[in-house]
């Protein structure tokens, strides 16, 4: 025993003198795998490069609005389109920030807590950690992929650091303003607007902005507030939280804080739109196009918004009036005519409409065109009844028997480009109403246009002005109108046409206005058998009055008092006035 405890003493006697010695060999090891975690970090910081964003992240989509800036829709694979982060008001900027990055202002572009929590989740199995910091979402989204490994935490880090010593603030926001996923199909914040609230970024208010941040925390849940009670209560809770941390930051007043409601949402899912406005942005993507010189999927990929000249009122109304029988099957009536129909006979020129016999189902067509004399503007462009039965456009591309419906220009002699219309036994509804609305300028053709203003990012690359040139003289011009108004009593220049039974026109103008409406009819194809023309039923010379008093009635009561001859119009001939649409 006495030997177990002189060596213990020997033992505990070396260890107190070594311990110096191996403390200090302890903190120089430390210290040199610090140094070279240190060195390791520096390095890796220094070899990290910011890469590219990802090509689906630099798609955007193409907006078209109508000539009042009335959403109509977007061509693109994403819903995105950038803005300039001056196009976001500041208050909408700092409610994304009290929503998910407070610190976002004066951090480093990382947290190193939820890094931590992040590894830990990772090497532990737990839940997916989030809550990054701002710059290290945008790094995530648009820069690298959303997978959860320690590797490209790690790399997420050193990009966001990176990004936020070489890049300001300021550009690291817009960034994630235009890239972070709101929900609703939307990537950005212009489409987030556009889709919750139908209104462009710069014109969110206080609430909406505040509605919007929330959203970013679970978009796909939050998506349908509005639409499910549920959802909506728990968004107007965050949304509550969002906008009290504004206030404590000073983001907004506590007036601004007091009078803020929620603010309502548009309907979630939306309806159907294949209906009528594809046929108005197939028209105006093909010529967005061409006045560019790019192809309609560079146009598409672009995030250019083309602002058309479409009436979306007028166009919406168009479509209500020709609805009844517009590209629906209905059989053919026999049998005596009603006072009604007579008159309708009577309207298209007197033609005998022989009684016909039920040979199965009848198709009717209805083509209406509206635009501006002297200037070309397409203000309605009615080409059939649903784009998701019928994408070719009857108004823009159908050949519709003229028969005499070209009676007016008869023995005329018409310059380029309306050189050989009295040769065109079947002209497209649209060169038949740019014929009489050269008539309408007296003598002066404007080419039709359905784009008037194309910009990118706020910079505006084109704008459309009137393309004009002489096609018949002003006498030529005053012999149709003498003819038009000699026919009827009306107050406008009126001409009703027909091919047999087969066709119906009725064109209308004045100095301000030329609106064509045509109809036809087809028995559809069925299975190899082609579709085949077909008399139109009786009630076609009533419908067709109908639609073209209806839509004269709508655009021209959208002038809101406008007097037209008080403003002189450049693109109209000495003396005329300036068309009532184009006043707006």
């Amino acid at each position: 025993m006495a030997g177990l405890r002189r060596r213990l003493v020997k033992r505990r006697i070396r260890i107190r003198r070594t311990r110096g010695r191996r403390l200090r060999r302890a903190l120089v090891v430390l210290l040199a795998l610090l140094a070279n975690l240190v060195g390791a970090a520096v390095v890796a910081y220094h070899l990290t490069k910011i890469p590219e964003p990802h090509p689906e992240t630099a798609m955007q989509s193409t907006v078209f609005v109508d000539d009042h800036g009335d959403y109509l829709g977007r061509r693109g694979p994403v819903d995105r389109q950038e803005v300039p982060l001056s196009q976001v008001p500041r208050y909408v900027q700092e409610a994304v920030i009290a929503a998910e990055n407070r610190s976002f202002r004066t951090d480093t572009g990382i947290s190193p807590k939820a890094i931590a929590r992040a590894a830990w989740a990772t090497v532990s199995g737990g839940d997916r950690q989030g809550g990054s910091t701002i710059t290290q979402q945008y790094v995530k989204n648009a820069l690298l992929s959303p997978e959860q490994t320690l590797s490209r935490k790690a790399r997420e880090a050193l990009i966001s650091i990176k990004l936020d010593r070489t890049r300001s603030k300021d550009e690291i926001l817009q960034g994630y303003l235009n890239t972070v996923y709101f929900g609703r199909g939307a990537a950005g914040i212009q489409s987030a607007a556009r889709n919750y609230f139908g209104v462009d970024a710069k014109d969110l208010t206080v609430s909406q902005g505040a509605a919007l941040a929330s959203v970013i925390n679970i978009p796909s849940y939050y998506e349908k507030a509005g639409s499910d009670p549920k959802v909506t209560a728990k968004l107007v809770d965050r949304w509550e939280w969002v906008l009290d941390a504004m206030a404590d930051s000073g983001a907004i007043t506590s007036a601004q804080r007091a009078g803020a409601r929620f603010p309502a949402f548009r309907f979630y899912p939306p309806g159907d739109t294949d209906g009528q406005r594809q046929y108005l942005i197939d028209a105006a993507a093909s010529e967005a196009a061409d006045r560019l010189g790019i192809t309609e999927d560079q146009l598409a990929r672009g995030g250019y918004t083309v602002r058309t000249t479409f009436d979306l009122t007028a166009q919406d109304a168009t479509a209500e009036l020709a609805a009844d029988g517009t590209g629906k099957k209905t059989g053919e009536k026999t049998g005596e005519k009603t006072a009604e129909e007579k008159a309708a006979e009577a309207k298209a020129g007197g033609k005998k409409q022989a009684e016909v016999t039920t040979t199965g189902d009848v198709r009717v067509h209805t083509a209406v065109v509206a635009l501006v004399p002297g200037d070309g503007a397409v203000r309605v462009l009615y080409g059939g009844a649903d784009y998701a039965s019928q994408p070719f456009n009857d108004a823009r591309d159908g050949a519709v028997e003229a028969g005499t419906a070209l009676q007016p220009f008869s023995g005329m002699k018409l310059l380029a480009p309306l050189t050989d219309l009295t040769r065109t036994a079947a002209p497209t509804p649209l060169r038949l109403a740019s014929a009489y609305a050269t008539a309408a300028a007296h003598g002066v053709y404007a080419t039709p246009y359905t784009v008037a203003k194309i910009t990118r990012a706020g910079r505006t690359l084109y704008e459309a002005h009137p393309r004009t040139r002489t096609a018949m003289t002003r006498a030529d011009a005053g012999m149709v109108a003498k003819f038009l108004y000699g026919r009827s009593d009306a107050p406008l220049a009126t001409q009703t046409g027909a091919a047999g039974l087969r066709t119906l026109w009725q064109t209308t103008y004045d100095e301000h206005l030329t609106l064509t409406v045509a109809l036809f009819a087809e028995h559809p194809a069925k299975g190899k058998k082609a579709a085949l023309p077909a008399p139109l039923p009786y009630t076609a010379g009533s419908r067709s009055l109908s639609v073209a008093e209806g839509v004269w009635s709508k655009i021209v009561g959208t002038a809101e008092g406008h007097d037209p001859a008080a403003e002189p119009n450049p693109g109209l001939p000495t003396g005329q006035t300036k068309p009532i649409l184009a006043t707006r």
